[in-house]
């Protein structure tokens, strides 16, 4: 599979009338914002679409309808561009940005979208459209084949698709080694930590990660500069490897 490029790339903020999104929207709402768990990354597709049909007005609601059809009467792949992903660059517009990524998760879902597919969606599409991606992946591969995508966002600036990277998927896959870095990169680009799923799970007991996490607390205080809250929270889930190794000291040393 052909490994996309880091891009930074800014999301969109434009309302179905292409009027700029107001407060409250997936449109504005910066990184992280959104409670872990409400994401379309922890829904299960069924449940998803019961509840976006439930929010979507009358002719949105019509458009998912038919897109879902199209998805599932042709999945996969169909000459240059398939109808589904004509959909998916639609959905902004069609739903809105308050529920486009739930739009574009259900799209993908529907059409069967594989390892090939979401490659070629996440390469060429939008910064949108590459969230909805990283949010479909827990639905649609089982296996580590899609790690190119989740490495690629964590490469980016763009916290809203570090955001993403780091759902499920993520979880399950990335080695200890990427995660902790990736953990890291929460902190340096100010993308809350309730976006890594798996957060408590994955730091216990680790204590190289603790060592990590002290020596940025160090740099950043001999800097003069805040150390962002997030990390000592995520050091405190640590506390058991560092208590039975018999260390006392923040970066690991024997007391």
């Amino acid at each position: 599979m052909t490994q996309p490029h880091a891009t930074h790339v800014t999301p969109s903020t434009q309302d179905a009338d292409g009027t700029p999104a107001g407060g409250g929207s997936q449109g504005t709402t910066p990184a992280g914002r959104d409670p872990q768990g409400t994401t379309p990354a922890h829904i299960p597709p069924a449940d998803l679409r019961a509840t976006l049909t439930a929010e979507l007005g009358g002719a949105a609601r019509a458009w998912l309808d038919q897109a879902l059809d199209e998805a599932a009467a042709h999945p996969g792949g169909h000459g240059p561009i398939s109808v589904w992903e004509l959909r998916l660059a639609e959905a902004g517009r069609r739903c809105g940005p308050a529920h486009a990524d739930a739009a574009r998760v259900l799209v993908l879902h529907a059409a069967q979208a594989d390892p090939e597919a979401l490659n070629r969606v996440y390469s060429q599409g939008t910064a949108d459209e590459r969230r909805a991606v990283l949010h479909a992946l827990p639905h649609l591969v089982p296996g580590p084949d899609a790690l190119p995508l989740v490495e690629d966002a964590l490469r980016t600036n763009d916290t809203r698709l570090v955001a993403a990277a780091l759902g499920p998927y993520a979880a399950r896959h990335l080695d200890p080694h990427q995660w902790r870095h990736a953990v890291l990169k929460c902190l340096f680009t100010g993308v809350p930590v309730d976006h890594v799923a798996d957060l408590d799970r994955r730091s216990r007991a680790d204590a190289e990660l603790a060592r990590m996490l002290a020596d940025y607390a160090a740099e950043r205080t001999a800097a003069g500069r805040p150390v962002p809250e997030d990390l000592h929270r995520v050091l405190a889930l640590t506390e058991s490897a560092r208590s039975s190794h018999g260390t006392a000291d923040p970066h690991g040393k024997e007391s």
